[in-house]
């Protein structure tokens, strides 16, 4: 798969493709195999389709900037990558949506793997999000 080298390939490749774009932290779509589920992480439960997080613009955002909107995507869970093990990535798919997880995350099925994000673009993200300088605001991350 090809690498997003940085922020604005993001905001690149998600302004050129037209089908919705999800954002999933794992060792890549060959790891996570021909079945593409997920499991609940309390229950163990097989979910129906792999646990994403969506790319797509919500309609309130307006014309803001599509920078700061994946900014902050990729930030709100960027805890997954250290949650998970080591080689834990986050990467590009398009996909269709079956449902809902128990975190009301979108699961999706008839993935399309797009493209890795490297490294620099989650530093980029985060260095987006402290310009917004607020103290109401920081990952979603239960750890804590």
């Amino acid at each position: 798969m090809p690498v997003v080298p940085d922020l604005a390939g993001l905001v690149d490749l998600v302004r050129s493709v037209n089908d919705d774009l999800y954002v999933r932290w794992s060792h890549g779509p060959d790891v996570d195999g021909d079945g593409m589920s997920s499991r609940d992480g309390l229950t163990g439960v097989p979910l129906p389709g792999l646990s994403a997080n969506p790319l797509r613009v919500e309609p309130w955002w307006g014309d803001r900037s599509l920078r700061l909107w994946l900014a902050r995507r990729l930030y709100d869970y960027r805890h997954l990558r250290d949650l998970r093990g080591p080689g834990v990535r986050p990467w590009v798919l398009a996909a269709t949506e079956r449902g809902r997880g128990p975190d009301n995350e979108p699961l999706v099925v008839d993935v399309r793997p797009l493209a890795w994000i490297d490294d620099a673009v989650l530093a980029e993200c985060e260095q987006e999000v402290a310009s917004q300088h607020s103290a109401e605001w920081g990952p979603l991350d239960r750890r804590s």
